[in-house]
């Protein structure tokens, strides 16, 4: 009897190691597999041009002064002030080539919110250009360039009512002179000016100028319109 149980155990014995053999072994199997199937998963997301996505913001488009047509599919929108010279520099160089590229062919639509934020006299200006835009459309775009072309020290009040008025009677705009200073004195268009603030808030726009295109923020160089320019060709790709 003793022989068969010393027997026994030992087989026992065999049979536990050999169980606990087969658990290592699996266990080895499913680590492996684990760690390769987080390395073939690693590889799949490394291999993807990954992009955060940006919500595009929203403009009221339909009453917003444009340059060019409303019907093109890329839209670029400054916020500026017209006390501020980086906007000036940014309406001699970026917008004529746009112009000249883009908006006359229809492949690009300007529009401008007024940002005033510099001085008091920023928002006099902001005022101004809110009658003559109301008054005539047409004529928005040729006091907007004057008022750059004409701007004074950005330390000094000079976007008076009285300036405002004699420069749109030097270039002549078919404009009421009269209805443009009492729009001016009056704050007849405060309101707007304020909402187009309160937009520029909204979006935490921390500067002048500001641009979106198609709703998306530029953030590139403003002083180097060829960068500006390739951020227009990916928009223009984009929306085809």
């Amino acid at each position: 009897m003793p022989p068969k149980k010393v027997k026994s155990t030992i087989h026992q014995r065999k049979a536990e190691s050999e169980r606990l053999k087969q658990q290592q072994r699996k266990r080895r199997l499913l680590w492996f597999s684990t760690v390769g199937v987080l390395l073939v998963l690693i590889i799949i997301v490394l291999s993807l041009d990954l992009k955060p996505v940006v919500k595009a913001a929203e403009f009221d488009y339909a009453n917003l002064p444009v340059l060019g047509s409303e019907d093109a599919p890329v839209k670029i929108v400054e916020f500026g002030d017209f006390k501020c010279p980086s906007c000036k520099i940014a309406n001699e160089t970026i917008k004529p080539q746009l112009n000249s590229e883009y908006i006359e062919q229809g492949d690009v639509a300007f529009y401008f919110i007024n940002l005033p934020f510099l001085a008091a006299d920023s928002t006099t200006a902001a005022l101004a250009v809110q009658s003559v835009y109301h008054q005539n459309a047409e004529a928005y775009w040729d006091y907007f360039d004057a008022i750059f072309a004409h701007q004074g020290d950005e330390s000094e009040e000079w976007a008076t009512a009285d300036f405002l008025v004699e420069l749109a009677r030097n270039i002549n705009l078919p404009v009421d002179y009269d209805l443009l200073r009492q729009d001016i004195e009056n704050k007849t268009y405060q309101s707007e000016v304020a909402e187009q603030y309160n937009k520029a808030t909204g979006l935490n726009v921390q500067s002048t100028p500001t641009f979106y295109i198609n709703g998306i923020e530029y953030h590139g160089q403003l002083g180097n319109y060829t960068v500006f320019k390739q951020a227009v060709e990916e928009a223009l790709e984009q929306s085809k």
